[in-house]
């Protein structure tokens, strides 16, 4: 499994299918959604990284179907993809956590960060 941290874009694809299968214009509108309108997903990046998330066999096609003549697709997570981006979750969460205890954010008893404790 890999040790490196998720790339955003890889991380918030993962996000946007992990409660459910969805085609490419709504992942693309989850992928936005999920990052507050930082993320806007150009059609070709997208299709680029589900066809690498693909091959890497973190997602899976879920069902395919023709309409209108085109072909049209929507995506699970595959059980790798879930593993991986649990554990990116979870690393993501211990950083959080770290830096909210060392902001003296995680309530009564912290410390400001410049050496003073923190009153309520």
């Amino acid at each position: 499994m890999n040790e490196q941290p998720l790339r955003e874009p890889t991380l918030l694809i993962l996000t946007a299918i992990a409660d459910a299968p969805r085609h490419g214009y709504a992942i693309a509108q989850e992928v936005e959604k999920i990052s507050e309108g930082r993320t806007k997903m150009r059609t070709g990046t997208l299709y680029g990284a589900l066809e690498r998330l693909l091959e890497q066999e973190l997602i899976a096609v879920h069902e395919e179907e023709v309409v209108d003549g085109r072909r049209r697709r929507s995506y699970a997570l595959a059980p790798p993809g879930r593993e991986v981006l649990a554990a990116e979750a979870a690393r993501i969460a211990r950083t959080a956590e770290e830096a909210t205890r060392r902001l003296g954010l995680g309530g009564l008893g912290g410390h400001d960060g410049l050496g003073s404790a923190v009153t309520a």
